[in-house]
């Protein structure tokens, strides 16, 4: 494989590349079970490493992190308080502890990093000069506020009955079903989401501001524009009109509120005593498109809509060919 398609070939780890993505096989046909078994139920896959945590965090949320939904009918500083404080420690320790291991101590270097380049501590095309600086203000001001905004609004409509509830005791297959497929609607969400903000317009005044993470690292993964952020966080309207009950609504925020810490890890694999590496899941995707600009929109392809819609990358030369033939029609059609 060639340089140009990002592995990190560093003293540390010369021999390491990333391995070419696969389309994980649950939209495939003819059906495979067995392997479709393995990615649901394997490692890394569907539930790990990263899904099931996001699942047992909502449980824990709800049951002892939320306040009583009876206490949400009106508008209140202090369960919106709670709330709020909630999801900001929720971020500056997930995204801060990732960045703190990767970056600050280097816990392990550049072993299996995909970009030997670290964020930018002098930069001037970023806010005080420092991308990470830059990043979490960005992230915090804006991304915690809009994030657990729509939380808010989202429990305060459960509690006063403006959009439908989902009691467990009366449903508790479409219950499960529910809690266990919102990680396919936050993909395809994503991806939309995605697609729209780099029409030409939107990109300049709007998503360059994401793009400006080249060199990405955990705070990158929510350093957006606040419109961005609007935008982002949205998928969680759905539950404004699907049957759902609150827990759903707060696994699919939180998850779409921690995902891009991981997803802008710029590592693929941790580190471990000895030689042992745990893989993260599929972060070279979203790696491939802070590369490129012009490919994998999606998440982490788990809804392969990138595939459906021609503008899948998968790490290889004959993928980066495509983009350069891309960018040259591009070029002619201007």
């Amino acid at each position: 494989m060639s340089d140009i398609v990002g592995g990190s070939k560093s003293e540390e780890n010369p021999q390491w590349e990333p391995a070419l993505i696969s389309t994980p096989p649950l939209f495939v046909w003819p059906p495979r079970p067995l392997l479709l078994f393995k990615y649901i139920f394997g490692y890394p896959g569907y539930f790990l490493p990263r899904n099931i945590c996001y699942m047992g965090l909502a449980l824990v949320t709800w049951f002892f992190l939320t306040p009583n939904l009876g206490s949400m009918q009106t508008f209140n500083i202090e369960w919106m308080g709670i709330i709020y404080v909630r999801n900001l420690s929720l971020m500056l320790l997930v995204f801060g502890g990732w960045h703190f291991r990767f970056y600050i101590l280097r816990a392990q270097g550049n072993k299996f990093s995909f970009n030997k380049r670290t964020p930018q501590a002098k930069n001037r095309k970023f806010l005080f000069g420092n991308q990470v600086y830059d990043n979490m203000f960005y992230s915090i001001l804006s991304g915690c506020t809009i994030w657990t905004g729509y939380e808010i609004i989202t429990m305060w409509a459960f509690a006063n009955d403006f959009i439908p509830f989902l009691d467990w005791a009366s449903s508790p297959v479409w219950f499960v079903i529910l809690f266990l497929a919102i990680p396919l609607f936050r993909d395809a969400h994503f991806y939309l989401v995605h697609r729209i903000l780099h029409n030409r317009f939107l990109y300049k005044h709007v998503h360059a501001l994401h793009h400006k993470n080249v060199d990405i690292g955990p705070w990158s993964g929510l350093a957006m524009h606040p419109f961005e952020h609007l935008l982002y966080f949205s998928g969680i309207l759905v539950h404004w009109v699907v049957l759902s009950h609150p827990i759903h609504a707060i696994l699919h925020v939180q998850a779409t509120g921690l995902t891009p810490a991981l997803g802008h890890l710029g590592f693929d694999k941790y580190l471990l005593a000895g030689d042992k590496a745990l893989p993260l899941g599929q972060r070279y995707f979203h790696y491939l498109h802070h590369k490129y600009f012009e490919c994998n929109y999606g998440g982490d392809g788990t809804v392969p809509m990138d595939k459906w819609f021609n503008s899948f990358h998968d790490g290889s030369e004959e993928s980066d060919k495509l983009i350069i033939a891309r960018r040259k029609k591009a070029r002619i059609s201007d």
